[in-house]
């Protein structure tokens, strides 16, 4: 995916080294004790057919593992679930589907919502969270986004998080209006602003 908001344009691109294997592995090790537990992220983390594997190994070290994942993986994500992998998912909802591929660059809405089906039948601790950029998305588009998770009966959290200004992926300006979250509906699951 490649969304304007993105705070992590560098490793979108692809600018950063790789690190080596045994440098990875000695730097968990030595947090053994010290960490309860440790965050794959990215770029996309299911997208690494070595996930699994690195996964096992650090259960193996103790660690609890929470993945963080735009939902474009839906076979990793049901794998790695399944068969205990992770312990914990935030899944990043970018959009409605009509406003999917204008945000995010990706143009496959179903591998998403395959992703959040899996999420919402699952008992794995989740979040499911969204990124309001007044421009790009309103409180419209939240309110046909919450209906979307309640038809999936997910009952986790969800977070509207607030666009922060900095660099970003698509060098974006500050939202020319004000999104408002007195307009969002109450749904029936927990939901929480942060950063407004």
């Amino acid at each position: 995916m490649a969304c304007g908001y993105c705070h992590n344009p560098d490793l979108v691109k692809g600018v950063f080294q790789k690190i080596e294997e045994e440098k990875i592995k000695k730097f968990i090790e030595s947090r053994i004790g010290l960490l309860d537990g440790i965050v794959l992220s990215g770029g996309e983390c299911t997208l690494c057919k070595d996930l699994p594997d690195f996964t096992k190994y650090l259960k193996s070290m103790g660690f609890k593992v929470k993945i963080d994942t735009n939902g474009t993986n839906p076979e990793m994500l049901d794998f790695l679930i399944s068969n205990d992998l992770i312990d914990f998912v935030a899944l990043d909802f970018k959009s409605t589907q009509e406003k999917f591929e204008s945000i995010t660059g990706y143009k496959n809405y179903n591998n998403f919502l395959k992703s959040l089906a899996i999420l919402s039948s699952s008992k794995i601790l989740s979040e499911i969270r969204t990124t309001t950029h007044a421009d790009l998305l309103d409180e419209e588009d939240i309110n046909s986004m919450i209906k979307c998770l309640e038809d999936l009966s997910y009952k986790g959290n969800y977070y509207l998080q607030n666009y922060r200004d900095g660099v970003t992926l698509g060098n974006l300006n500050k939202p020319s209006r004000k999104f408002d979250v007195n307009k969002i509906e109450n749904p029936s699951f927990k939901l929480e602003f942060r950063g407004f």
